[in-house]
């Protein structure tokens, strides 16, 4: 039992060298010590200190109640929870409510809608699968200003059913249901799955709900985490959508309600930082959550061919 206990340490010691070396060998580290090392090392610092400065701000901000928080400052001047307070009593929770139901339903039917749409323009040969491919691709080259006052006219008064949709979460949800980035993605990760997986299990007697649910999707977690993490940063950084679909502010989202406490100077800037925070944090989870997945996705994707 002991020689076997060794056994495995040495197992995971080896493991463990030969991952820090691959890493090393990726990132251009040499052994020991040298110049370029110094400088990868100081080139490395300098870009996390420029990335890690603007979440410090506003972490810092957000619980400093001087009047010059707005300054870059490490530790707040007064430590207080009063811009949360203010926060409060101005309806941040209420937009926050209103980004996270619209995200929530928004991200679910996207990826619905990218992953059945993907699955048959990937697995199945048919007239007009390009043109349907393209027209998903149309709600990423079309800018939002173009659309906006069509979308606003039709959000107001659905063609056939008469409803409007201004004023509720459905009228920000709907129109991201369908994303072509999303689609694209999924279609190109399922068209690279062997057609022998897919004739095996059709000779099981797979049907085409399972063949998705239980066989290509599976295979196709790298790409959904993709698609998952930029369908939830895109639908989050909402501006124009939620301003067009609102009757009025008790309807914004948060990324809308910034722009409303950047101009109300009676808010002060620990509210305003209080807001930036709670719009950061969401997608820092996500992102957080699904890096691996989507990292996989990625290089997937990178070394396909």
């Amino acid at each position: 039992m002991t020689a076997l206990l060794e056994q495995t340490k040495d197992a995971r010691r080896r493991t463990r060298r030969s991952r820090i070396s691959a890493f090393d060998s990726a990132m251009g580290w040499q052994s020991g010590w040298s110049w370029s090392n110094v400088i990868r090392t100081i080139l490395i610092v300098i870009a996390i200190a420029i990335f890690a400065v603007p979440f410090i701000g506003v972490f810092v901000g957000a619980f400093d109640a001087s009047p010059t928080s707005l300054q870059f400052s490490i530790i707040p001047k007064q430590f207080s929870f009063e811009p949360w307070k203010a926060a409060i009593d101005r309806g941040v929770l209420r937009f926050f409510l209103n980004s996270l139901v619209i995200v929530g339903g928004g991200l679910v039917l996207q990826i619905a809608t990218s992953i059945a749409a993907a699955y048959a323009i990937a697995r199945y040969r048919f007239r007009g699968a390009g043109i349907a491919l393209g027209l998903f691709l149309l709600t990423m080259m079309l800018p939002e200003d173009v659309i906006a006052v069509p979308l606003s006219q039709v959000l107001g008064s659905i063609p056939l059913l008469g409803l409007n949709l201004r004023g509720t979460v459905f009228a920000v949800i709907l129109p991201v249901a369908a994303w072509g980035f999303s689609t694209l993605v999924m279609a190109e990760f399922m068209r690279d799955i062997p057609k022998e997986i897919e004739e095996v299990a059709r000779l099981d007697g797979v049907g085409e709900f399972r063949m998705l649910v239980s066989i290509v999707l599976p295979m196709s977690i790298p790409a959904l985490g993709v698609a998952t993490v930029f369908g939830f940063i895109m639908i989050w950084d909402q501006y124009l959508l939620p301003l067009i679909a609102a009757n009025g502010p008790e309807d914004y989202t948060l990324t809308v309600a910034l722009r409303g406490f950047r101009q109300d100077y009676d808010t002060g800037s620990g509210v305003l930082m209080v807001g930036s925070l709670l719009a950061l944090l969401p997608s820092l989870i996500v992102y957080l959550l699904l890096q691996r997945s989507l990292v996989r996705g990625i290089v997937s994707g990178a070394t396909k061919g």
